[in-house]
């Protein structure tokens, strides 16, 4: 079994996700590099958070253009497990495997600061380490991390199962008031209808570890790895 994490110019939490996979969890893993052409070798792909590109225009809208993204797609496509987090979760909104967009916070600010989110599915390749609606505290670092869909998007994310994540409060309450940057339903994350795509955007891999105080985000993780136990040969 083998993780690579995608390494973009700009990427700043790709030797964080490569520190927490291979000391944390003892996996191997490898960088990839943005104009790689091939995953051949890789059996889960990580698209870390940053600022790719320096996030000009928008964010993830130039990473999106990458050659490996190429690769990345037909990966995903074919089944393959991805995980965006953070900068990793919008460009996945922009080539369009998961749906809806990212918006400036609604404070338009950079928020840096511990969130508590709701598990909402935890019968997933994501989310199996998990307890149904267990609470997580996990950082989030952004700009533009107000998750936006319409309606009709919206009815399939709900039908489908495919809200992962919402900004609560401590006791589990999800609203306004918990939301820190203005998510439509306080969505903090999705996933594909296929269930092999994740994006979210606060930062597991910033507590993975008990030098952190916080092992929160190595749930995530170390249901990546049982996933890959089960479906890997």
């Amino acid at each position: 079994m083998k993780f690579g994490i995608v390494t973009f110019p700009g990427s700043n939490c790709d030797r964080d996700c490569y520190h927490v996979i291979a000391e944390v969890l003892r996996q191997e893993v490898r960088f990839i590099w943005h104009q790689d052409t091939s995953l051949a070798d890789i059996d889960c792909v990580i698209l870390p958070g940053g600022f790719s590109y320096g996030d000009y225009l928008r964010t993830g809208s130039i990473a999106r253009f990458s050659p490996i993204m190429t690769a990345v797609t037909a990966f995903a496509e074919s089944g393959g497990i991805v995980l965006g987090i953070c900068n990793g979760f919008q460009i996945l909104l922009e080539i369009g495997l998961l749906p809806g967009a990212m918006l400036r916070n609604s404070r338009l600010a950079f928020i840096c600061e511990d969130v508590h989110i709701k598990v909402e599915q935890a019968d997933t390749a994501f989310t199996n380490q998990c307890e149904p609606g267990q609470i997580l505290t996990i950082p989030i670092a952004h700009a533009e991390g107000n998750y936006y869909a319409d309606s009709s998007t919206l009815e399939t994310l709900e039908a489908h199962g495919q809200i992962m994540f919402r900004y609560c409060d401590h006791e589990g309450n999800i609203s306004r008031e918990a939301n820190p940057n203005g998510s439509t339903g306080n969505i903090a994350g999705i996933r594909n209808r296929r269930g092999n795509i994740l994006g979210m955007m606060p930062h597991p891999e910033r507590c993975a570890e008990d030098l952190f105080g916080n092992t929160d985000g190595l749930k995530i993780f170390s249901s990546l790895l049982s996933t890959m136990k089960q479906t890997v040969t």
